[in-house]
């Protein structure tokens, strides 16, 4: 379907050039007091990971600010919160721990990037830390720290994504309840969309931690 594609690493740098000082000096091995506090006030992180055949996955984590732990200069946890059960994440580090985070704070246009080598770990001491709402997660998931680097705002100046007078009115897209209503054919045991609706938020807040 695509045609002239790039296929070598020469041909990717006579299109772009190499890359300005700043951007490579800037990617450090470790967590400094910067990195420190952009994970402490961040609420939200973008997950990436991959399994042995390379298919990805990202998924979404959130929670209070500072939700995600760093235990040193190179080593933080993120608590596994209740979700689905698919675990495709957790999954996907058994066969491959290599992994990719995205640090988002609300109204920032910088993200914090972070990747490293990532496990599952039990550990009570660290779980315990990670506790939420008297709920202590199951597992977590454990990073060694390998790349941490501030990205600029670009995209954020290009999406306007913190600007309300941007953003597209969400009753203008079918609710959550009615996609998985068309989606899943078992979402229509409920009587109807509305009674699904229903089932949904309440699974949502019984089941937050």
């Amino acid at each position: 379907m695509f045609k002239d594609t790039v296929t070598s690493k020469q041909e990717l740098r006579a299109i772009f050039g190499e890359p300005n000082e700043r951007a490579v000096l800037k990617c450090r091995s470790s967590l400094d007091e910067h990195s420190r506090a952009f994970i402490a006030a961040s609420p939200f992180v973008l997950l990436a990971t991959s399994d042995g055949a390379g298919r990805c996955d990202v998924s979404p984590k959130g929670d209070a600010p500072g939700f995600v732990r760093v235990l040193d200069d190179t080593h933080l946890a993120i608590p596994d919160r209740p979700g689905n059960n698919r675990t495709d994440g957790l999954t996907n580090i058994l066969e491959n721990p290599h992994i990719g985070m995205i640090f988002l704070v609300p109204g920032r246009g910088d993200t914090l990037r972070v990747n490293g080598r990532a496990s599952i770990i039990r550990d009570g001491e660290v779980l315990t830390r990670l506790a939420a709402h008297g709920k202590t997660p199951k597992v977590a998931i454990g990073v060694e720290v390998e790349e941490a680097y501030l990205h600029c705002p670009k995209a954020f100046l290009r999406s306007s994504l913190w600007d309300p007078s941007t953003w597209a009115d969400p009753q203008a897209l079918p609710s959550f309840a009615q996609m998985l209503w068309d989606q899943v054919p078992t979402a229509r045991d409920a009587a109807s969309v509305a009674d699904y609706a229903g089932e949904l938020d309440r699974r949502v807040r019984d089941t937050l931690y």
